[in-house]
């Protein structure tokens, strides 16, 4: 597997435009993580995830801060939110480069409320440069509130077609999300039907046993990394 080797530190200010500059003439895959996550397993997860479906572009980490535990879900969240400037000025900076191809994402579990929100902040702003430059936005298990999810995608006109939701109704862990959201499904264990109606494509991952332990197989599952390589072909 993967591992991180060394870092290099950047100035927050410069984080942003120093991503465009090293995308410049490339697609770029942008990988957001989800709840419970470390730097170190989310930036191995990135790189497994664009070796696993041999990306050619150049593939990137939006890391944010998750308390790294079991515990920690409101924590999480609030990161989650607090961190959603930080990707809306990545994805300006990209959109701004004109020689940057097509921006993939694909987010897992609370990372898909991230980029769902940020997205719908985007087009409600000054961000139609970066809007125009999504390809696939693939979205892993979401943890994010059905009914909340069902009003952004109706706020973001012309992107369902580009967005893919990889779900499975037996998924243990958005089943205990959905008790702490005081009962409130989640979209990533949403009847099929129901999000196939917002024009999102869905692939249910139900039989693949999704969702047992950390709900993460699309990062070692062939069928989901399939799934994840055709999305990204379609958007290209």
């Amino acid at each position: 597997g993967w591992s991180v080797n060394r870092l290099q530190r950047i100035v927050a200010q410069g984080a942003a435009s120093a991503m465009a500059q090293a995308a410049s003439g490339r697609d770029v895959l942008i990988y957001v993580h989800g709840y419970n996550e470390t730097f170190e397993t989310a930036a191995s997860g990135a790189a497994n995830l664009a070796d696993g479906i041999n990306f050619q572009g150049q593939s990137a980490l939006f890391a944010w801060p998750s308390g790294g535990g079991l515990m920690a879900y409101a924590y999480d969240r609030e990161s989650a939110l607090w961190s959603r400037d930080g990707f809306i000025d990545m994805l300006m900076a990209l959109g701004a480069n004109p020689a940057v191809g097509r921006v993939h994402i694909v987010a897992h579990s609370m990372g898909a409320f991230l980029t769902l929100e940020s997205l719908r902040q985007l087009k409600s702003g000054s961000g139609d440069p970066a809007i125009g430059k999504i390809g696939a936005v693939v979205l892993a298990s979401p943890d994010i509130d059905i009914d909340q999810f069902e009003s952004a995608v109706t706020r973001l006109p012309g992107m369902a077609e580009r967005i893919t939701v990889i779900s499975a109704t037996n998924d243990r862990a958005l089943a205990v999300s959905a008790r702490i959201a005081g009962g409130v499904s989640r979209a990533g264990s949403s009847e099929r039907g129901r999000l196939e109606a917002l024009g999102v494509r869905v692939a249910d991952a139900s039989d693949h046993g999704w969702g047992l332990v950390r709900h993460d197989l699309f990062l070692s599952n062939d069928d989901v990394r399939s799934v994840i390589a055709r999305a990204i072909a379609r958007a290209a």
